[in-house]
């Protein structure tokens, strides 16, 4: 009992328990609840980043790998309830965009992600990311969630069969009638009422119970193999950063571009997060600021460079952690919880390439649909906001590209804050990143 006492006395002191108005047993519970709203990227994450040609089985296990670790860094050295896994958004741009549109192979691709981490911790550690931070407009840090979230639910809605091509109008309804678009729109009502009764682990039930009927109904077959660890090591180690460093791409779309969406929607998520997270769970200040935010950015950095040595997409916080919040989590304890049961699971992932499509795409619709909350941030009646927005959250679906969105997005922001009028000389970082992306234009056009 006196172990038991000290025990408990050390993790108070180190984590602030009852100082943050919580306990052991209340970090844990919240530890839980985190995982358990998170768990669906353990399939998720491989369905997409499998259509990039990787080891699905492998990808599953890199993703509870590169989960785990950052989670328990950021609890260790942050001490912040802020549960991390490879982001949705950034893994579909990987997937879709790097690897498929631009012909870039997946090691490389992971050279990149591992680049874009070693960039993202010295702007840290410089203190250049204030810089970025301060020049990009608030409300399109509201749009690019929101496109990225309609990319999300159009990759959905595509791997469900619901969309399909269309010759004469680009996109049309799919036969839904169709086995694939059946259980897809199965797993989404089932995800949907589960999510309306605030369910824990909707996404994650509603996955298993869709792959469960794909099963009885012939769609899969289940053939469990013995475990075996090369399963979980066929990504490991795997990322070219040389591939990537010479990397030239189609019509300039090279390093320097790749680097920037990698970068800039990491940058995004992570501060709208932080700001939901922090502010729910009472740790902002009064000033509205977020204590030990380098260290918070610098554990996410990190977890970015781990992952991507270990055969993943890019690393970033997740909002499912305000559940953990919602249920007392206070502290990194939170955090710690949520990343040994993704240490866990990683010796059921190669298990996750059993996970048809038509199981996955549902949470994809759905977290799409979620991400679009952000959109009532922006002031819609003021067109210097409106139009910018707009912009960005239209072409990111539409050109298949979080870079369009983004490019557009900025440009259109400054060219029309320039011939208003109201260009500041802080604004110059801003009129830069346009000049860059007009440049950009050119040169795609040129290659066209």
């Amino acid at each position: 009992m006196a172990l038991t006492q000290a025990g408990a006395g050390r993790l108070d002191r180190y984590f602030s328990l009852a100082q943050r108005g919580t306990s052991a047993r209340t970090e844990v519970l919240a530890g839980f609840t985190t995982f358990l709203t998170m768990a669906y990227i353990v399939l998720v994450n491989p369905a997409i980043l499998g259509q990039a040609g990787m080891p699905v089985a492998s990808v599953a296990a890199a993703t509870c790998f590169a989960a785990a670790f950052a989670s328990i860094l950021m609890g260790l050295i942050a001490n912040v309830p802020l549960a991390l896994a490879p982001g949705m958004g950034l893994n579909a741009y990987f997937s879709f965009t790097v690897v498929q549109q631009m012909g870039v192979p997946w090691p490389v691709a992971l050279g990149c992600v591992f680049l874009s981490g070693i960039a993202f911790l010295l702007l840290t550690l410089t203190g250049v990311r204030q810089l970025i931070v301060a020049a990009i407009p608030q409300p399109l840090f509201a749009a690019v969630a929101g496109g990225i979230g309609l990319f999300i639910g159009f990759i959905g809605l595509k791997n469900a069969g619901i969309v399909v091509a269309n010759p004469a109008t680009f996109v049309a309804l799919g036969d839904l009638k169709a086995p694939g678009a059946g259980l897809a729109l199965f797993g989404l009502l089932l995800i949907g009422v589960l999510s309306v009764w605030r369910v824990r682990g909707a996404m994650l039930i509603g996955i298993v119970a869709t792959t469960f009927v794909a099963w009885i109904f012939g769609q899969i077959v289940l053939k469990p193999d013995p475990y075996s660890l090369s399963a979980l090591t066929g990504t490991a180690f795997a990322l070219d950063v040389p591939g990537a460093i010479g990397l030239g791409g189609k019509a300039g779309l090279g390093l320097v571009e790749i680097l920037f969406v990698f970068l800039f929607v990491d940058l995004f998520d992570n501060i709208g997060t932080l700001v939901a997270v922090t502010k729910r769970a009472g740790l902002m200040d009064a000033a509205g600021r977020i204590p030990g935010l380098n260290r918070i950015l610098i554990a996410d950095a990190t977890a970015t460079i781990v992952g991507s040595m270990a055969g993943t997409s890019t690393v970033t916080s997740y909002v499912e952690s305000a559940a953990g919040v919602q249920e007392g989590g206070r502290t990194g304890l939170t955090a710690i919880v949520t990343g040994l049961l993704f240490l866990v699971t990683m010796f059921v992932a190669p298990y996750a390439q059993l996970v048809p499509l038509a199981a996955t795409a549902p949470a994809l619709i759905i977290v799409g649909g979620l991400m679009l909350l952000p959109l009532t941030e922006i002031d819609w009646e003021d067109p210097l906001a409106a139009i910018p927005a707009f912009l960005t959250v239209a072409l990111i679906p539409l050109t298949f590209s979080i870079a369009n969105g983004l490019a557009f997005g900025i440009t259109a922001h400054a060219v029309l804050t320039l011939l208003r009028g109201k260009a500041r000389p802080s604004d110059w970082f801003l009129f830069v990143l346009a000049a860059l992306f007009v440049v950009r234009f050119v040169w795609m056009s040129a290659g066209a």
